[in-house]
């Protein structure tokens, strides 16, 4: 009787390990694909520095779309065209 309620424990004991490391298992797969994909990156044309489209200031002039790495450098872009 008692190696079957030693059993049992054990059993649950396996389960409540494997339930616990599966149970988000789909979500990890998700965060490691999100990290495993490259973000494109625009360059500022004034500081010609390299930064993440999605995080870019983005402005058009005549037409073109330009990327910046904050405003400041956007204001001195521009600036530097009107003269």
């Amino acid at each position: 009787m008692a190696r079957l309620i030693l059993f049992i424990l054990i059993l649950l004991l396996l389960y409540g390990t494997l339930h616990y490391l599966i149970k988000d298992m789909p979500l990890r797969r998700r965060r490691s694909k999100q990290m495993t994909e490259p973000e494109e990156l625009v360059q500022d044309p004034y500081c010609q520095t390299y930064i993440p489209k999605k995080l870019a200031i983005r402005k058009t002039l005549s037409g073109k779309n330009y990327y910046f790495c904050k405003q400041e450098c956007l204001e001195k872009f521009i600036h530097q065209k009107n003269q």
